[in-house]
């Protein structure tokens, strides 16, 4: 074979080769990544990490303070949000602190910028809502060109990729309940903040131009109680809807609602209860809880109106807390519970597949990631698990991190990226 020809196919094959490892590459631009509902399509995730010889971890990186807002990542860069009050502040509860979003190298960990959005209005008192006084509970969006995060001051920013503050918006009236916790989402043009407040006058959903942060729709929610999800946006005959879940912590006959994100026109309605976890949706079945305790509910989104009593499929037994996302993998819905123990029952009927428990898991706040191969992660910079889905319990790996915290993980790119309560970690396999 000819030099010339032999090296057209050795250069046809490298294009190949890149190509395909590109397909298999995915940012995580959201809270719960690209879907909304933890699906990574990441193949090569790391199941083994830490222990005495630090095994995997490619880097971890000092954070600026605390927070409980997730990881993203886009590209070669992973974005968070913390707050951090100054040494010389004495009581928190009357001092609002540093609000930061960082940008870390994917590959090396350094800091490459750090911002401080400037607070907004609500100095907040209750700080049950985790580390940061759950001042950063809410995780940043990007569509590539600006980084969007809320901070529970009740204020909203966006930020260029160089650390630049595009605009910001105070979220007035604030009458949330102990905090903002519910993640900004965006869809096409707009930027969509769910403001479910524990004054129900105040409820509403926001979609601001992503550009210049302008209002672009805003629909009042009066009957809607407080509420902490994030909403999920699915696609249902080939049309979008935007589920936003919400009951004040009660039984409300529109905790589940359905939206269409153009335009903040309601669809459709359910009873329930749900103000903490994210629906999931699988096989034309929408999956609520309430995370707090309360009946699991299915319900087919095809309805119009007040569908409780026309579309749902089936309602489960009492819920225990659980604060974490549902994630639904094949024909099962997975939930974990406070303190440990793991749920599986069928999606199509509800019925209870297996209890089990992950003895030591750090926390059941952190909702976890479904791969390819039908491995789930319930991964934290703690105690973590890694389970293969199925009817039957199985767990592939047990590793251990010495912070905890509840952020919910990141996959991008081979790597798990996780926020603890001093750093952020990236793990990945060293072959």
């Amino acid at each position: 074979m000819k030099p010339t020809k032999l090296l057209i196919i050795i250069a046809v094959i490298v294009v190949i080769a890149l190509s395909t490892a590109a397909s298999h590459a995915e940012n995580w631009p959201q809270f719960r990544g690209p879907t909304g509902l933890g699906y990574t399509q990441e193949r090569n995730l790391p199941t083994t990490w830490g222990g005495p010889d630090n095994k995997n971890i490619l880097w971890k990186a000092p954070l600026k303070g605390q927070g409980h807002a997730s990881p993203i990542v886009w590209g070669d860069s992973v974005f968070t949000c913390t707050v951090h009050w100054p040494p010389t502040v004495t009581d928190r509860k009357k001092v609002t602190p540093d609000h930061h979003l960082t940008c870390y190298h994917a590959v090396t960990g350094k800091l490459l910028w750090d911002v401080l959005i400037p607070p907004g209005p609500w100095l907040r008192t209750d700080f049950r809502s985790g580390p940061g006084g759950g001042y950063a509970a809410a995780t940043p969006t990007t569509d590539g060109n600006l980084v969007y995060c809320a901070f529970a001051s009740s204020v909203l920013a966006a930020v260029d990729f160089k650390g630049n503050i595009a605009w910001r918006k105070e979220i007035l009236p604030h009458t949330f309940d102990v905090t903002l916790a519910s993640s900004p989402v965006l869809y096409q043009d707009t930027l969509i903040l769910f403001c479910a407040m524990s004054k129900k006058e105040d409820s509403r959903v926001v979609a601001f131009d992503k550009i210049t942060g302008d209002v672009k729709w805003e629909s009042k929610l009066p009957d809607v109680g407080f509420g902490h999800s994030t909403p999920l946006i699915i696609n249902v005959n080939e049309k979008p809807q935007m589920l936003l879940l919400a009951s004040g912590g009660g039984d409300s006959a529109n905790a589940l609602q359905s939206f269409d994100p153009a335009n903040g026109k309601r669809l459709w309605f359910c009873r329930g209860q749900g103000d903490v976890a994210s629906p999931a949706f699988a096989q034309g079945l929408v999956y609520f809880d309430s995370g707090r305790g309360g009946p699991g509910i299915a319900v087919d989104p095809t309805g119009a109106g007040d569908v409780s009593k026309t579309h749902i499929r089936w309602t489960g037994q009492y819920i225990p807390e659980a604060l974490s996302s549902p994630t639904i993998v094949g024909d099962h819905i997975y939930r974990l519970f406070r303190p440990d123990r793991l749920e599986c029952r069928e999606l199509k009927t509800g019925n209870l597949i297996y209890t089990e428990k992950m003895p030591g898991i750090s926390t059941a706040w952190a909702s976890p990631i479904a791969d390819p191969q039908g491995r789930l992660f319930f991964a934290n910079a703690g105690k973590s698990y890694i389970i293969q889905t199925g009817p039957n319990f199985r767990i592939l790996a047990t590793n251990e991190l010495p912070e905890g915290n509840h952020p919910s993980p990141a996959a991008a790119n081979g790597k798990l990226f996780l926020v603890g309560t001093q750093n952020i970690y990236c793990i990945a396999n060293k072959n």
